[in-house]
């Protein structure tokens, strides 16, 4: 696997996880309602796994960009 198959990799999984991650946020913090059935609403610890998450989902982004450089 190759440095352009790495930053794909890295980037498009990032933004899959950073994605995820502010909706569930948002669902926790009870500002995403839907969808209605969902056991994650207004449910505080999926705000900070959220969080955590999208974080995670971001680091990874900026990897595969470090990456795009050269260094």
């Amino acid at each position: 696997m190759g440095r352009p198959a790495i930053k794909l990799a890295l980037q498009v999984v990032g933004a899959a996880l950073f994605v995820s991650g502010a909706m569930w946020a948002l669902q926790g913090l009870g500002i995403l309602m839907w969808p209605a059935g969902s056991f994650m609403l207004a449910q505080r610890e999926w705000a900070l796994y959220g969080g955590v998450t999208a974080l995670i989902g971001v680091v990874m982004i900026l990897l595969g960009q470090r990456i795009g450089r050269g260094s």
